[in-house]
């Protein structure tokens, strides 16, 4: 009698089909959270979005989600340590618009400037507007309810653990050498003190600070016309970025 052959069961190859569909949900659910995010009225950040992505990385077979950057782990790490420089930069961005929103009338009249660059935002006081000329003395009545609001900005619990500093500009003209700032040196870095000394009376805390004196070397502009030396002197009240501490 013949023995009867044993078949064995065939296995499908590949993943169970249930997983297309369950793909299909979880690339769903990720537009969903995408699109509640970007309507919730906050910058999209770049480092937060990359850190959303790295969740989904694909099922099975299926591979995705994680086309950012080669390596799921590296990219995890590298976004998560972003995380905190991109809070700041958000905290710097609502302090530009809040600083805006306090010089509206001294950026109508260019007595002060709000803008920011790689040293991070920079509160521009034009020198002719609040100094004497060749003077690091502050024409105070002029200044006064412009550095008042500088130190209650600077003061705000915001920015309880921020750097600030304040950066004398001048422009290319030499100063009397017989005077009490013989170089722009002395001058750039008068100006800057004194307006530190006036803040501090109006309640910001000067450990927080750093002053510096930068004479012409610093140009916003070329210094062979008036209208360019005047736009050149200045004095900078930056609040720091974390490279520049």
């Amino acid at each position: 009698m013949a023995t009867p052959k044993k078949f064995k069961k065939k296995h499908e190859e590949g993943q169970p089909l249930w997983l297309l569909s369950y793909s299909d949900l979880v690339t769903q659910l990720l537009v969903f959270f995408v699109m509640l995010y970007a309507i919730s009225g906050d910058t999209l950040n770049v480092a937060e979005m990359r850190l959303l992505l790295s969740a989904f990385t694909g099922l099975g077979n299926y591979r995705g989600g994680n086309t950012l950057q080669v390596g799921r782990l590296a990219e995890l790490g590298h976004t998560v340590m972003s995380l905190p420089s991109a809070e700041r930069g958000r905290s710097l961005g609502r302090a530009r618009q809040t600083a805006v929103s306090v010089f509206a009338p001294e950026l109508k009249t260019k007595k002060v400037r709000v803008m920011e660059d790689e040293r991070g935002l920079v509160i521009s006081l034009a020198a002719d507007a609040f100094f004497e000329p060749a003077s690091g003395q502050v024409r105070i009545e002029e200044a006064r309810a412009v550095l008042q609001k500088a130190s209650s900005l600077l003061s705000s619990p915001e920015f309880s653990g921020r750097k600030f500093r304040i950066e004398g500009h001048t422009d290319s003209l030499a100063t009397d050498p017989a005077g009490p700032y013989p170089t722009n040196w002395e001058l750039s870095t008068a100006r800057a003190t004194n307006v530190l000394h006036y803040l501090v009376d109006f309640g910001v805390n000067e450990r927080q600070f750093q002053v510096a004196g930068f004479a012409d070397t610093v140009p916003l502009a070329a210094n062979d016309s008036p209208e360019g030396r005047a736009y050149n002197r200045r004095v900078d009240i930056v609040l720091l970025s974390p490279g520049h501490l």
